[in-house]
């Protein structure tokens, strides 16, 4: 390998004082805290957001494969917008058919909260949910068991390679999907804000006194323009 010029002086400096790898990582540290070094700022890259047409797509692929489970699973995953792990530990107990919201116990942060579906869903879920009269979570495998994330993330990949999509589709595609489907349809960022679970201090102290009533609707009307099928 051809050395740059500051390369071959530092190999040199190695070997002059003859320094170990734990001593040139420490000498290095050093001289980047006297110099006040720091690595270039990296921005956050924005998701690749799945398409109406996507969706479209990604969802005729679920039903021609006929199996209710996934099909039910996957638009709860549209709907709501519901991280991984919090499907996975979805009881049956908690979701609250003719509310049309489930409870989401110790979502992230620790934190409880509700997530809204649409009418339009309640009564396929309704008839899932009596299809499966012995289970304890809405969605287990024919052993009973919960499913991991894994498990359900293979789902999800599955369903977007049968669609021939051009990207990977991975769970939290969906939460995107659907966050931004409510921001175009004009639902106000404090209302998605008390939906999907996003907090920080200052957010929580400016819509705390917000309720999942007063996002109901304004959810309702933007959930029906979604594209006939999905």
């Amino acid at each position: 390998m051809k050395l740059s010029e500051p390369a071959r002086e530092i190999v040199n400096l190695i070997r002059r004082h003859r320094l170990t790898y734990d001593a040139l990582r420490k000498a290095t540290y050093q001289a980047r805290q006297h110099l006040s070094l720091k690595p270039p700022h990296r921005g956050r890259k924005l998701p690749k957001l799945l398409t109406e047409s996507d969706l479209k797509r990604y969802f005729d692929s679920v039903d021609a494969a006929d199996n209710l489970q996934h099909a039910i699973l996957l638009r709860l995953f549209l709907y709501t917008g519901v991280r991984n792990a919090e499907l996975c530990h979805i009881r049956k107990s908690d979701v609250d058919l003719e509310a049309g919201k489930i409870f989401i116990e110790s979502g992230k942060g620790d934190k409880d909260r509700y997530v809204l579906f649409g009418e339009q869903f309640r009564l396929p879920l309704r008839a899932y949910m009596q299809a499966t009269p012995e289970n304890v979570y809405l969605f287990e495998s024919t052993h009973k068991k919960l499913f991991t994330t894994r498990r359900i993330h293979q789902i999800v990949a599955e369903y977007g390679e049968a669609a021939g999509l051009d990207q990977a589709v991975h769970p939290h595609l969906f939460r995107h999907a659907i966050l931004t489907h409510l921001t175009k349809s004009g639902v106000s960022d404090s209302q998605i804000q008390l939906v999907s679970g996003h907090s920080s201090k200052k957010s929580l102290e400016r819509y705390q006194h917000m309720s999942l009533g007063d996002v109901k609707e304004d959810y309702e009307t933007a959930v029906r323009k979604l594209p006939q099928g999905i």
